[in-house]
């Protein structure tokens, strides 16, 4: 079992140790050992969603009033419950982790009405969620999106396109972002709820990738919503975005830092048994000082994840810095952890079916989506460059 010292951390209370022992023996008894072959990976996600929420892990997706645990979204239940499912299952984690990203803005900023139809079906596994963001051309540009919504009476009609969807295809719902002004840059772009069965609304593509998840592109022809639809206040869409990804982002670099102490795990325990030069791998002073590598980066990465969401969960309006430093330095770190962990198992570790050949597949997307790490760099160098002009002035 992996090292859970972390959790006597200031930063946790009683409920999270709590959680995290719970959801430990769930991943034991349903996950642990158990091959996913992938052949049909729509099928294996909408059976994950199913049983996290019979069991009642979605519950911490969603704010009470709705079927959840905690008034509001408490990041670190959202964290805990990430790096947990990412050390038995990619798959798991992707599972839960698009049940709260796909409906976290709904969760913050719709009007009741949307809530109370979508949440409790979010909670129970009911309802899939997916969340509508990227282009073709507007990726890590959120600002450059051409995807537009006109109103005309009581409904919006949406044109264009969205792309690398989790989700896409076996979403019963997709939170999408359009332009309903032609302001330009972040400004004029709204937040609506589309459901999958709307028409003018099709899944045109479906993308695989190296680590299989649900995956693909959206096209809206003339598709109406219901202008009761809009999430929050017409033009916010760009803020409502970015206060979502400031909550989810941290649980990004927690996702990481469950397959990076998985990785560890196992580089561990082979390195014990692994025969080398009349002793074991682990003699090797080249070994330890890997293993001493990893167990730095795994500490440090868990430092600024929960710093992050303990701040978040602590009335803090915005952790843009925070969860910045905590996706890019947890999901980087991962990397090289896994990479020494694959490296240690030699020609083991890049056999196919072997764990450390699927985390090493994992971890890969996790540098990109919400903000690739190049993003976070320059988020916060811009905001080191902001506050010291505040401290100048």
């Amino acid at each position: 079992m992996s090292d859970k010292e972390f959790l006597s951390w200031p930063f946790l209370d009683e409920d999270h140790r709590q959680l995290s022992t719970e959801l430990e023996a769930w991943a034991e008894k349903h996950l642990a050992g158990k091959s996913l072959d992938h052949s049909d990976v729509d099928a294996e996600c909408r059976e994950l969603v199913t049983s996290l929420g019979a069991a009642g892990f979605l519950c911490n997706a969603v704010p009470a009033a709705f079927g959840g645990n905690t008034e509001t979204l408490d990041v670190r239940r959202l964290c805990i419950t990430r790096e947990t499912l990412a050390r038995y299952s990619g798959l798991a984690d992707f599972a839960f982790a698009m049940q709260g990203l796909g409906s976290g803005s709904m969760s913050m900023f719709a009007s009741n009405e949307i809530r109370e139809h979508y949440l409790p079906r979010v909670a129970s596994g009911e309802y899939i969620a997916a969340f509508a963001l990227s282009e073709p051309n507007a990726g890590s540009d959120v600002a450059a999106m051409s995807t537009n919504a006109r109103l005309e009476g009581d409904e919006y009609v949406l044109n264009g396109c969205k792309t690398w969807i989790s989700n896409g295809g076996i979403a019963d719902f997709y939170t999408v972002f359009a332009r309903t002004s032609d302001e330009g840059g972040s400004k004029g772009i709204s937040c609506f709820i589309v459901d999958a069965d709307t028409a003018g609304f099709s899944v045109t593509e479906r993308i695989d990738v190296i680590a299989p998840h649900p995956l693909g592109r959206l096209e809206f022809k003339d598709c109406r919503i219901p202008k009761s639809k809009l999430v929050g206040v017409e033009g916010k869409g760009f803020g409502i975005a970015m206060a979502t990804l400031d909550v989810f982002r941290s649980t990004v670099g927690a996702a990481a830092l469950g397959f990076a102490r998985r990785a560890l795990d196992e580089a561990t325990s082979y390195s014990k048994q692994r025969g080398m030069f009349g002793g074991h791998l682990a003699d090797l002073q080249m070994t330890q000082s890997d293993l001493g590598e990893m167990a730095l980066a795994i500490d440090t990465s868990a430092l600024l994840i929960y710093r992050a969401a303990w701040k978040k969960d602590s009335g803090a309006e915005r952790i843009t810095r925070e969860a910045a430093m905590a996706k890019l330095h947890a999901t980087e770190s991962a990397q090289k952890v896994i990479d020494k962990a694959l490296q240690l198992h030699g020609g083991l570790g890049v056999t196919r079916g072997n764990i450390l050949e699927s985390l090493y597949r994992e971890i890969r997307a996790l540098r990109i989506y919400e903000g690739a790490s190049e993003v976070q760099k320059v988020i916060i160098g811009g905001l080191q460059l902001q506050t010291a002009g505040a401290h100048n002035n």
